[in-house]
């Protein structure tokens, strides 16, 4: 089964406000690790559900990447700084909130297109690429509109 690292994050302004996600895909080809970065301005959205939509254009864009019929072998591993998502992913916690249940239910469809996707919670200091993604589409939104 081919491993695959997700790294993920989303955050917005004012929250809810103008947000943006940031994604690292890491994976191995052949005996070389290559990274593909992203990053997106999604609108307005807050904190919780900027960190869904990370992971799910995560999932879309390694979905995109190697297509549907070769990711049913692969192992991802989702490193979000979110313990609200790993946990309500991991069905330890409830989803109380509405905005966040579609989001829920589009990122668990999804991940049966995987063989196996495991949540991995990580402190944000150990997520600083990913940080530094969004802070950039969040610096682009405001220059872009002063």
């Amino acid at each position: 089964m081919q491993e695959i690292f997700l790294f993920c994050d989303g955050g917005s302004f004012k929250n809810p406000g103008p947000a943006g996600i940031g994604v690292l895909i890491k994976y191995k080809k052949g005996n070389e690790w290559k990274e593909k970065e992203y990053k997106k301005f999604i609108g307005n959205a807050t904190n919780n559900q900027a960190e869904y939509q990370a992971v799910i254009f995560g999932l879309e864009k390694i979905k995109e990447i190697f297509g549907k019929k070769k990711i049913k072998s692969f192992f991802v591993k989702v490193f979000t700084d979110s313990q609200l998502l790993c946990n309500q992913m991991t069905g330890k916690w409830k989803i109380l909130k509405k905005e966040l249940q579609p989001l829920f239910l589009e990122l668990w469809n999804l991940k049966i297109d995987f063989g196996k996707v495991e949540f991995t919670f990580q402190k944000r200091e150990n997520q600083k690429r990913v940080d530094r993604l969004v802070k950039e589409v969040l610096k682009n939104y405001e220059n872009y509109r002063s």
